[in-house]
């Protein structure tokens, strides 16, 4: 009985390995079929897990200051709850892009299940806004063996950067810091405007916004470019 328990383990952990862990990890090495950084000189700032009540908005005031368009990878469910926000989010000239329909990963989706994550996001968001959805973004930028195929209509965005802006700890030390060092053309930087997702401080993202602000005053005045992801 141990044996067969033993062997079950084994062969579960095996399939689970090829199915998920295995393709990310080829697909972040060698950058199969996705986008970590542009060919267009200048920073393009993503945000991830929103739309976000209180956060979002403040984003969105902060990026209409300095006149920066960004990209935001979103949560379907989370637009059906806030479309007003994604709506602005459109009309202001930022790109949306699909982040699943609820922040799950791909490790554990099976095919027909990664497929309607996709498919439910696309509707939420053409529903708000009416345009084209070209863009995606796993969370935690985990794949399975079927995730490049069944994604193949959209363009598949990963980053250069990425803080742990989730954390409060984070935000309070260091994240301003390391945002000074995110200037090279060609940089996609990844942040949140949501902290309600496994793992992550629900107040990070105000955190985030305060060190945000100090990072795009210096950038404006030293004039670094930066960009829309629908400029690539």
């Amino acid at each position: 009985m141990i044996k067969i328990i033993i062997v079950s383990f084994i062969l579960l952990l095996s399939l689970f390995l090829v199915y998920a862990v295995l393709p990310t990890v080829m697909i972040r090495v060698f950058s199969w079929g996705i986008t970590k950084r542009t060919t267009v000189g200048g920073v393009a700032l993503t945000f991830d897990d929103g739309p976000n009540p209180e956060y979002t908005p403040q984003l969105l005031d902060l990026l209409k200051k300095y006149d920066v368009k960004a990209a935001f990878f979103v949560v379907g469910s989370k637009v059906k709850s806030y479309p007003a926000i994604i709506k602005r989010m459109s009309q202001e000239g930022h790109t949306i892009g699909i982040h699943h329909f609820e922040h799950i990963s791909s490790w554990i989706l099976s095919p027909s299940r990664f497929k309607k994550q996709l498919q439910m996001t696309e509707q939420a968001i053409r529903e708000c806004t009416g345009e084209k959805v070209t863009f995606y973004r796993p969370p935690w930028g985990h794949f399975n063996l079927f995730s490049l195929c069944l994604s193949k209509r959209y363009k598949v965005i990963i980053w250069s950067h990425i803080f742990g802006d989730w954390k409060v700890a984070k935000g309070k030390n260091g994240l301003l810091e390391e945002l000074r060092t995110a200037t090279e053309p060609g940089s996609i930087l990844l942040l949140h405007d949501c902290g309600e997702t496994l793992g992550a401080d629900k107040e990070a993202p105000s955190y985030m916004l305060k060190c945000l602000e100090i990072y795009l005053q210096e950038n404006k005045n030293k004039g670094t470019k930066f960009i829309n992801l629908k400029e690539i």
